[in-house]
């Protein structure tokens, strides 16, 4: 007969998946900017940003206004490795004139039972965090501030709505500060569900959800940010009070919702409100069971038809009677003893319908609890990309917590809905006052930690002034490499390339270009035909160049060049042509004419011997002449970044600049003849290869140069050599990252504290991962999966750090960098005489061509320190190639106007 008459407060499994399914809709409403004005549930930002990770400490003060009593805490949390803390309380009531008060009576009474509650324990005169947990829908703007959408609970407070209730208690507070001598600074205002998902996060550091059944019902989880329209960035994630009670205000649950639930909520203080919160919470289940008894007693299904004053008295039932009505264990006598006190005097049979009225109630209500929470479950895997997800849910509640079958209903549904998570519920211990006290430890040490990450990358940050010096420093260095008596000395060297003219199309022919800069080897074969058909059609082949031969003798590398020329000789069938060749060869040069090169010094990690000091045009000579196969006409050595001029001048007549930000860094300019002073002639103009990596060595910039450039250049195969391209080139940037993590590992800023063999190892932090991590495109997830395929195991947190590192070393990079280019076109305009320059940069590289924000970074410091200068930015294709052959043919064509 029950059953009949409740059959619409049965759901089934599929009824259950259709409100997880309306409840995720819910969700993306709220979280949207334009839809989150229209959604029910609100999603309310919470600002708490991280959860506790065990290294929290010291002494904290929370206050709880929520409930029937108002509560005062100290919980002094332990640094010990156990995760442990002590939780001392004490409870003040809330009087009725106060919960309807107006608003300065009410923070005046939290102030005085503050005050009290720190006479009590003794902490006058100390200056403790506090956290205040204000267990009412509040938007907040930051994570001390928030502002009282409504008053829920029976709170009638005048005043207090659409105001910052974290100021009226700093006000409140800030009055008795002289007179008692307390000291308090807010630091977070917490929800009570929040503070419950912080108590467990604290015991497991899986919990990432806090749900509260009790008087009230609500959740919070924790977010992408990357999904929270309404707060600024898209870094890490975010705790989001959902405010669920209101779930169904729209009318979305009305099919589910019946006659009793209707009269339940015309009777309540706030009709047509928190509709799912009056279908769930324990204030409103009591009075739920009331209205059936009454409409059951009034049919004659029950008491023999006989209405007693009980059935017919509002909010006579209470949830404590629903609960002891259902212990099974002790039959109907429990049931019988609560009817027969309110004057009902049942039978046996009315004691069973009863009963039965009150489960069914109750398993409605962990129902729909569980249908909500696997939409919040569900959410949370998706968001992690997960097929199977392991996750704690942290809760709290007095329905929870007393009701006999009440948690085993609720983790037996969710299960049932959602198989894909392994779900462990936590019971939280005083969740909102130990949870305050923990949001604001956390509050507490993520301030404390900003600090320590904010000196320690402070170095990196670097002013306008500064840039201005660098190019200054650049300018004068640029100037003593080009004058004879200063030449020998100066560290930017300005190596003369001989080649003196850019190409004017009229190149024609076949050429070979070779291409040795780096752990590979390319061979090229180029043909260019000019006129109106102008083009450039390129066949190469590329050799890997194994450790041993790169750091083997000078024999050995020449040697195994010529072996792969021949390779692509006989490859391209060829090989008896005396072709004409260019060769790129990405090492400072000394050079007498364009086809003699005298090898300065080798850089990137090239260690061959006997080969410093040497030509390395009689050197490929040499070894031609021992393999005896084939000729060649080695017109040009040419340097990887005159190459790229050389590319993009071709296309642009006006490119005067080459540029290399790859794995090391280098520019080339064209300069006036008359500025070179070691060479002789003053006519006309040469590309000279500034090599000026080497800016720096003699300790100009050692006022911006960090420890971690010092640990870098140390650890070099070159110490005390090229310092500008450690801290520009991308051979280097991700090792200077990886000093860094260290560092703010050893400080506990990072992977726990705990240094992974991984992190031990010399370059395992390629500058790809920089490019990679930095990219706007990318989730911190897929952050995290980088760092992971790195060995080292990352918490959220943790890559929003490492995100960060990437961006100050590689920024400071691409000003750095751009710091020298300004001196040079500063210098090309004064070259010029003009007030005004415009001019393009050919740009080769990886780091310039492949990092997320390294270009957009240079050409910002360019306009900067040269605003009379308009630079244009050409990516160049294939300097070291296609330039050397254009190189060569530009040679030819020179020398065969000579000739003539």
């Amino acid at each position: 007969q029950v059953d009949r008459y409740l059959y619409q407060l049965r759901l089934s499994d599929d009824v259950l998946l259709d409100v997880t399914a309306r409840f995720q809709a819910e969700m993306v409403k709220g979280l949207g900017r334009d839809t989150n004005p229209t959604a029910t549930v609100k999603m309310l930002p919470s600002f708490v940003r991280s959860l506790p990770d065990g290294s929290e400490k010291g002494d904290f003060l929370a206050v709880d206004l929520g409930g029937s009593q108002f509560r005062a805490h100290q919980v002094k949390v332990f640094d010990d490795g156990k995760q442990s803390s002590q939780l001392e309380s004490k409870f003040y009531p809330t009087p009725k004139e106060v919960i309807e008060g107006n608003g300065a009576e009410l923070f005046d009474y939290v102030a005085d039972c503050l005050v009290d509650f720190m006479e009590t324990k003794n902490l006058k005169h100390k200056k403790l965090p506090l956290g205040f947990t204000f267990s009412f829908p509040c938007k907040q703007t930051k994570l001390e501030e928030g502002v009282l959408l409504g008053w829920t609970k029976h709170f009638k407070v005048r005043g207090v709505q659409d105001t910052d209730v974290v100021s009226s208690l700093r006000k409140a507070l800030q009055k008795h500060k002289a007179s008692f001598d307390i000291d308090l600074d807010v630091l977070a205002l917490v929800n009570d569900t929040v503070g419950t998902l912080m108590t467990c996060g604290y015991d497991d550091q899986h919990c990432e959800v806090g749900l509260i059944i009790g008087t009230g019902t609500n959740a919070c989880y924790m977010e992408e940010m990357r999904h929270i329209d309404l707060v600024e960035g898209d870094e890490g994630r975010m705790c989001i009070n959902t405010e669920w009670g209101a779930f169904g205000d729209d009318g979305a649950l009305d099919d589910l919702r019946t006659d009793f639930d209707r009269e339940l909520d015309l009777g309540s203080l706030n009709p047509g409100k928190q509709l799912f919160e009056k279908m769930i919470s324990s204030l409103y289940l009591g009075e739920l069971v009331r209205l059936i008894l009454l409409k059951m007693t009034k049919e004659g299904l029950l008491f023999n038809g006989k209405v007693s004053t009980a059935l017919l008295t509002k909010g006579k039932i209470e949830m404590k009677h629903v609960s002891a009505m259902e212990k099974y264990k002790e039959g109907l006598s429990n049931t019988k003893e609560i009817l027969t006190e309110l004057n009902l005097f049942p039978s046996e049979e009315d004691c069973v319908a009863v009963q039965h009225v009150c489960t069914i109630v109750s398993f409605r209500s962990a129902n729909l609890c569980a249908a909500a929470l696997a939409a919040i479950l569900t959410r949370l895997r998706e968001n992690k990309k997960l097929l199977r997800m392991r996750t704690t849910v942290g809760i709290d509640g007095g329905l929870y917590k007393t009701h006999p079958q009440y948690a085993k209903r609720l983790h037996k549904v969710v299960r049932r809905l959602v198989p894909t998570c392994d779900v462990r519920f936590l019971l939280s211990v005083s969740g909102s006052g130990r949870g305050a006290a923990m949001v604001t430890a956390v509050a507490h040490r993520l301030a404390a930690q900003r600090q320590r990450i904010d000196a320690t990358l402070a170095p990196f940050l670097l002013s306008l002034g500064t840039l201005r010096e660098v190019k200054d420093k650049m300018r004068a260095e640029l100037e003593y490499g080009l004058k004879k008596e200063t030449q020998a000395n100066a560290t930017v060297k300005m190596l003369p390339t001989y080649v003196c003219g850019t190409p004017d199309g009229t190149e024609k022919g076949k050429f070979l270009a070779l291409d040795l800069g780096g752990t590979n080897f390319r061979v090229l074969l180029v043909k260019i035909k000019s006129g109106r058909r102008r083009s450039v059609q390129m066949y190469n082949k590329i050799f890997a160049i194994p450790l041993e031969i790169m750091q083997g003798t000078g024999e050995e590398l020449f040697d195994h060049i010529v072996q792969c020329i021949a390779d692509f000789l006989e490859y391209m069938g060829i090989k008896g042509a005396r072709l004409p060749l260019g060769f790129t060869f990405s090492f400072p040069c000394r050079q007498a004419s364009i086809d003699k090169g005298t090898l300065v010094g080798w850089t990137k990690g090239f260690k061959a011997t006997d080969c410093e000091g040497e030509d390395v045009v009689d050197m490929l000579r040499e070894a031609m002449r021992r393999r005896n196969e084939f000729d060649l006409d080695i017109v040009a050595v040419v340097n990887d970044t005159v190459g790229t001029m050389m590319t993009c001048g071709y296309e642009d007549p006006n490119c005067e600049i080459g540029l290399i930000a790859g794995t090391g860094s280098n520019v080339c300019y064209m300069e006036d003849m008359k500025n070179i002073e070691i060479v002789e002639g003053n006519e006309g103009k040469m590309c000279i290869n500034t090599e000026w990596g080497a800016f720096g060595d003699n300790g100009c910039i050692d006022n911006i140069r960090t420890k971690y450039d010092k640990e870098v250049d140390e650890g070099s195969l070159n110490p005390g050599k090229q310092r500008y391209e450690k801290m520009t080139s991308g051979m280097y940037l991700g090792e200077i990252v990886r000093q860094i993590l260290i560092d703010l590992t050893k400080q506990g800023l990072l992977f726990r504290g705990h240094i992974s063999e991984s992190l031990k190892k010399r370059g395992i932090f390629e500058t790809k991962f920089l490019s990679q991590i930095e990219s706007d495109r990318l989730a911190l997830l897929q952050v995290r999966r980088i760092l992971q395929q790195l060995g080292l195991d990352s918490t959220c947190d943790d890559s929003i750090i490492v995100k960060e590192v990437c961006g100050v070393v590689s920024r400071r990079a691409a000003q750095l960098c751009g710091a020298g280019l300004a001196a040079i076109v500063e210098k090309k305009r004064e070259n010029r005489g003009v007030e005004h320059l415009q001019i393009t940069v050919g740009v080769d590289g990886t780091l310039y061509k492949l990092h997320p924000h390294f270009s957009r970074v240079l050409r910002e410091t360019v306009k900067e320190l040269a605003p009379q200068c308009d630079v244009t930015f050409m990516l160049s294709e294939d300097g070291s190639g296609k330039g050397a052959a254009l190189i060569t043919a530009v040679a030819k064509r020179l020398h065969n106007v000579g000739q003539k």
